[in-house]
């Protein structure tokens, strides 16, 4: 089988995009895997595929595949990659597009200077509903946000849980450059508490409108960057009162931008890269 693609990023956040409208995308688990191997594929965090929407009102629908091979719900730096992808190729004229993910609709707006605005809904706070198993726990309040208490590695930490379309748990740190995110990563990632992983964040709170942050992506490992998880820290940040909208994420590929005013949806903004087109045989 030959594929299209597209090789693009967002703030380092790499993905393949697909055009599956005008080609058949129906890959294993194996096949996903190896297109997003960075030695014998093409390589990427996560793989992209543009459809016709199965809903009414909405113009695409959006799929994300991690590098492991399974499917996720939501991706914020891809969402914004999928914007410029549709109209880069001719799939729409229009500035912005409405689009049909697992967990909802999301709204993609790209602006005259080439930054993308992505509305990403509203988080979700219930720990139920992340999913996050708290039975059993006694949540510590902080300001408007209750902070849960996660034994890793013989010691207790304190996390935000929150729901972005899929799952984060946030906890903030001294020095998030020293912090050992290749070792507490994977061990939040997959804690007993949370049935289907989670995204590990780890926030340095430089002042109420800046963070420094690192993202342990689940299915994918710790990435330049993660669209869905600063949106997550921000919401964790202002929450707990140390952060004021609008609020600069700075990740080791480059700087979001996240607003959210306490109550609706969470808006980010940043750039979008096509490096390079191309064909693959599966």
């Amino acid at each position: 089988m030959k594929l299209k693609f597209t090789k693009m990023h967002g703030a380092g956040n790499d993905f393949v995009v697909l055009d599956g409208i005008h080609q058949q995308v129906d890959l294993s688990a194996e096949q996903w895997r190896a297109l997003a191997d960075r030695h014998f594929g093409v390589g990427a965090d996560q793989l992209l595929v543009v459809e016709k929407p199965t809903i009414d009102g909405v113009d695409f629908r959006y799929r994300i595949f991690n590098a492991d091979g399974g499917e996720v719900e939501h991706c914020g730096n891809g969402a914004r990659c999928f914007v410029k992808f549709v109209r880069d190729h001719q799939l729409t004229d229009q500035r912005s597009v409405r689009v049909q993910v697992q967990q909802g609709i999301l709204t993609l707006t790209m602006h005259e200077d080439g930054q993308v605005s992505v509305d990403m809904g509203r988080p979700e706070l219930s720990p139920a509903k992340v999913p996050f198993d708290a039975h059993g726990l006694t949540g510590r309040p902080e300001h408007d946000d209750l902070l849960w208490p996660l034994e890793v590695d013989g010691k207790t930490v304190w996390i935000s849980v929150v729901s972005m379309g899929n799952p984060h748990a946030v906890q903030t740190v001294d020095d998030v450059e020293r912090f050992p995110v290749a070792h507490d990563g994977p061990l939040i990632e997959r804690h007993a508490r949370f049935p289907n992983r989670v995204n590990a964040g780890f926030m340095q709170v430089l002042d109420r409108h800046t963070i420094r942050l690192r993202v342990y992506e689940r299915g994918a490992g710790e990435t330049l960057a993660c669209g869905t998880g600063a949106c997550a820290a921000v919401v964790a940040g202002i929450r707990r009162g140390l952060l004021d909208t609008p609020v600069a994420v700075h990740t080791h590929g480059g700087i979001l931008s996240i607003a959210w005013d306490g109550a609706g949806a969470v808006v980010m903004t940043g750039a979008a890269t096509t490096v390079f087109e191309g064909e693959i045989e599966l």
